[in-house]
């Protein structure tokens, strides 16, 4: 009876180590998450587009969130989606605080930031500090999304440039628990959107996204097979496609912005 009352109690300690250490690897909840899907609720429409005026108001809880994100930095212990949910968080949240910062602009493209060496894009300036380090947003995208999501084009959906050609953000985070849900959501969102690609069965006018990053579409029957697993309107083997140029004008809620380009 003795035995059994330690090899019990033996069975009980090694399940709360093993509870204790799992626990230790989940990705914490970053303290400022709801005040950032709240501003996401508030200043998103349903249409896509962004009411920057008032984000700029509400610069201070980008600011609160983007501080979150860069003392929390991902673990290696983390999964492959919960860092990628993190990475993702921090590329929309830091474009829409950097739109934010230079507002009133006319499209995202025309900001110049001040870095070491001259002026650089907003996309090429190393802007974003997690754990210490310096990124840039095409650093994100195009170095650490990748390795953390190889062959899953859907990353692409989930990221928001600030253009009326842009994915739709999405009124809350990404969480690793859900990402594969919510890229499945986004992708379908951007295809489905009449705006951005006009489907018929014999004729597809796609977004440039899809020909600037054919690399990770494949070929084209594998675009079209791609495009099929979302789209509302199936396309055929023979569906002719063409590109349609895509928009960088601000997606601003009240027009087109005046452009008034501050350098810091």
């Amino acid at each position: 009876m003795q035995h059994n009352y330690f090899f019990r109690q033996l069975l009980l300690l090694l399940a709360l180590l093993v509870s204790t250490v799992a626990w230790a690897h989940r990705p914490a909840l970053v303290a400022d998450q709801p005040a950032y899907e709240a501003l996401l609720k508030r200043h998103v429409l349903p249409d896509g587009r962004v009411n920057y005026e008032g984000l700029a108001d509400d610069e201070e809880v980008l600011m609160a969130y983007l501080q979150s994100l860069s003392s929390r930095p991902p673990l290696p212990s983390w999964s492959r989606y919960d860092q990628a949910a993190f990475w993702l968080n921090t590329y929309n949240a830091y474009t829409l605080y950097l739109a934010a910062q230079y507002y009133p602009v006319e499209r995202l493209s025309d900001i110049k930031i001040k870095s070491v060496g001259g002026y650089r894009s907003l996309w090429d300036a190393p802007e974003v500090n997690i754990g210490g380090k310096q990124y840039t947003l095409k650093q994100i995208e195009r170095e650490i999304l990748p390795e953390l999501l190889p062959n899953d084009p859907r990353r692409h959906f989930a990221l928001h440039c600030g253009a009326a050609s842009s994915p739709k953000l999405l009124p809350e985070a990404y969480e690793g628990n859900r990402l594969d849900a919510q890229l499945s959501l986004q992708a379908s969102r951007f295809i489905n959107d009449p705006v951005l690609n006009v489907l018929a069965p014999d004729s597809a006018q796609l977004s440039s996204l899809f020909d600037w990053y054919a690399a990770d579409f494949g070929t084209p029957a594998q675009l079209l097979e791609f495009i099929n697993r979302y789209a509302a309107t199936g396309l055929s083997s023979s569906t002719a496609v063409s590109y349609v140029p895509y928009d960088w004008t601000l997606n601003d809620s009240r027009g087109p912005g005046v452009v008034a380009q501050r350098k810091r």
